[in-house]
């Protein structure tokens, strides 16, 4: 079997490659037909081993998706819970509780990457906020196809030993290629020196295009910031905070970021000093996105969870199980921000 060959089409007008030619084959044949992975291996005279990668890439590059229907638990209690007390659609991922934060990060940013592409669809802006949780979840996207679509950068990623041009760069490729998206980024540092030069640069024109994207996205998605983490955030541990900048959140009371944006346990922003010289986007501006996904695994980030949800900021939860079990086992604090402003 050549994997690098390639097949027209019956019409000629494009060449389809020989891997996804065979993925398809021995798909449709595991899948539709329940042959064994021998008597595939038997029918495209190929090996045992062979077939089992030709099903991983076919998952892996979105020509087979998979669900699962349970009857016993739809939906399951925890994500009901979640539903009710929260008004966020959730979706809760199995990690056993012994798992380190490594791993269950792992697994959770594997189904969220699985997950994500039925919430994208063509004509979208989608704005990503980088972080470790983002990173992770990169890696894993399933190809889906779109057309006149944009992913947009919603905060800066420079500091003072790195422009944050690779890393961000690189994250957002990744989200551009599985979907085949125009890639926005926005090359500006996660915080400005001095609150009064992010005003001026807020107001140039090359910036303003970009700010007008973000107030115009379809889709947000992002991960919650929290210093406490087995798996630390991006910008607590890229060199982007200084002790007095850590002495000042904490005397705030802030409990987690969002693109940068510093937030206390019952969702309030405002006299968080860090935040006026931040590139984030105003949570009245992400509140505006139809679809506001957040990505968390780790009970450490527990508090950021729930001060976001009481900022407002969600609309749909992935998230481990530990994490939600913990989540709705604790009080609530169900007044909207909505309801303070």
């Amino acid at each position: 079997m050549n994997d690098q060959s390639t097949l027209p089409v019956e019409d000629g007008t494009e060449a389809v490659p020989g891997k996804t030619r065979d993925a398809l084959r021995a798909a449709h044949l595991y899948y539709m037909q329940d042959l064994t992975m021998d008597a595939i291996a038997h029918e495209l005279h190929t090996s045992r081993s062979s077939v089992s990668r030709l099903l991983s890439h076919a998952r892996a590059s979105g020509l087979v998706e998979i669900s699962i229907h349970s009857p016993l638990d739809l939906p399951s209690r925890i994500e009901q819970e979640i539903l009710e007390r929260f008004a966020v659609g959730a979706h809760v991922i199995p990690v056993p509780d012994h798992a380190s934060d490594v791993d269950r990060l792992d697994r959770v940013a594997l189904s969220a990457a699985r997950i994500l592409g039925r919430f994208v669809d063509s004509n979208q802006t989608i704005g990503i906020a980088w972080g470790s949780t983002m990173s992770a979840m990169s890696r894993h996207l399933v190809p889906k196809a779109t057309h006149n679509t944009e992913v947009v950068q919603l905060n800066g990623a420079g500091n003072g030993r790195t422009t944050g041009i690779v890393y961000a760069s690189e994250l957002l490729r990744r989200f551009g290629d599985a979907f085949g998206a125009r890639v926005q980024q926005f090359p500006v540092p996660a915080f400005f020196d001095d609150p009064e030069t992010r005003r001026a640069f807020w107001r140039e024109r090359s910036t303003r295009r970009l700010l007008d994207l973000q107030e115009r996205m379809d889709v947000a998605l992002f991960g919650v910031g929290s210093p406490f983490a087995e798996v630390p955030s991006h910008v607590y541990q890229g060199g982007y905070l200084e002790r007095a900048d850590y002495e000042g959140l904490s005397r705030e009371g802030a409990v987690g970021d969002v693109a940068t944006v510093f937030y206390r346990a019952d969702g309030s922003t405002d006299g968080i000093s860090l935040n006026e010289r931040a590139t984030g986007p105003d949570f009245s501006v992400l509140r505006r996105a139809p679809r506001r996904i957040c990505v968390v695994s780790g009970r450490a980030k527990l508090a950021s969870l729930r001060g976001a949800l009481a900022a407002g900021l969600i609309t749909d939860l992935i998230v481990d199980e530990g994490t939600a079990r913990a989540l709705v086992e604790s009080p609530s604090d169900r007044e909207s921000p909505e309801d303070r402003e």
